[in-house]
């Protein structure tokens, strides 16, 4: 990894644990793709990835990544994290991730997001619907 491309990971990691959807946004490129792969269609250009974003923190409030795994290359990384947190419905997050991320003239292009979709839905349902789907 280049200097600047780990500069990079550094900053974007840090906005995103500082739940900063402003700060990651401004570090996509203009046309920039951020796809959720669980489910979502992607979304493009940053006031929709600032808007996605902060959809994300509003459904686990307190989202945190643990660092799993990184890899590298010349214009792109891919790192694996396993996502905690508590649901805005109170349900426990507990889901394995992994970015996929192109780098561009200095900034994200595209962030591929892969998760457990079943996991992630179930660990974001109020624990009312859970307990509905049991009876």
């Amino acid at each position: 990894m280049t200097a600047a491309t780990r500069d990079l990971f550094e900053r974007y990691h840090a906005c995103w644990k500082a739940r900063d959807p402003d700060r990651i946004a401004e570090l996509h490129t203009v046309d920039s793709v951020f796809h959720l792969h669980s489910g979502q269609a992607p979304v493009r250009g940053r006031t929709a990835i600032r808007e996605s974003v902060a959809g994300m923190f509003a459904l686990v409030p307190d989202l945190a990544f643990e660092f799993v795994s990184l890899r590298t290359g010349e214009d792109f990384w891919v790192v694996q994290w396993k996502l905690t947190g508590t649901s805005a419905s109170g349900a426990v997050v507990g889901v394995d991730l992994v970015d996929y991320v192109v780098v561009e003239n200095g900034a994200v292009k595209e962030r591929h997001s892969y998760v457990d979709g079943v996991a992630m839905q179930a660990a974001l349902a109020s624990p009312e619907a859970v307990g509905a789907k049991t009876h």
